[in-house]
């Protein structure tokens, strides 16, 4: 389920967004000004903004600006929300990054359309990122997130994680993951192994317990 961020301070405007979206099948966060929205932003990343431009205690474009500037929110898809209808403040909004703009008023509809088309645009293609819970694994990249925070992992870590996930649900034999992750030659595998996982849990934190250990088994990702 993708979660969109509202930052609104007009409460019946983001009341109304909000029943949309919620509505359409997203999980949604809202936001009265900037300070909450970075406080939200800091525990989770969305996969998009509504960003209203006349905001109470920073402007919007100061917002996008900043969101622009972040290691792990240059490239979040913002629709940009405003009651200034010039094509100059048009231009404003797209060349400070913005991947839509959307003048108020505008139709539930029309907000919901939008929101689908851009996270079709935005969103990786199916098999580049894995999901489960908090996590979220970044195939091409190589990058594991915790709950929108990046979680740094070795390679093996990495690929560990990787094959649970790949396999969610099915139970992993300590035999087969030592020989995908290992190579079957490899002395001391069986050690390395359970030394991994217990990193690997340590480092996802709370979201370490979707790894369940099965006794004489192996290992799950539930």
């Amino acid at each position: 389920m993708h979660l969109v961020y509202i930052v609104e301070d007009d409460v019946n405007i983001r009341e109304i967004e909000s029943f949309a979206l919620k509505s359409s099948g997203y999980q949604v966060m809202d936001f009265s000004g900037a300070k909450e929205f970075y406080q939200g932003i800091e525990k989770r990343r969305p996969d998009l903004v509504i960003l209203d431009i006349m905001l109470p205690d920073e402007d919007g474009l100061s917002v996008l600006s900043r969101l622009r500037q972040g290691a792990q929110t240059k490239k979040l898809p913002v629709i940009l929300v405003t009651a200034k209808s010039t094509e100059l403040d048009k231009v404003r909004g797209l060349d400070g990054g913005a991947d839509d703009y959307m003048t108020k008023p505008f139709g539930v509809l029309e907000l919901i359309s939008r929101v689908k088309a851009l996270l079709r645009r935005s969103m990786p293609e199916q098999g580049q990122t894995l999901a489960i819970g908090e996590i979220l694994l970044d195939v091409l990249r190589h990058q594991v997130y915790v709950a929108g925070q990046v979680c740094e992992l070795t390679y093996k870590e990495f690929e560990l994680l990787h094959l649970l996930m790949l396999n969610a649900g099915i139970v992993m034999k300590r035999d087969l993951l030592m020989e995908r992750i290992w190579g079957i030659d490899f002395e001391g595998a069986s050690r390395t192994l359970d030394m991994h996982i217990r990193t690997l849990r340590c480092k996802l934190k709370e979201a370490g317990v979707h790894i369940k250990t099965v006794r004489n088994v192996g290992y799950v990702m539930e």
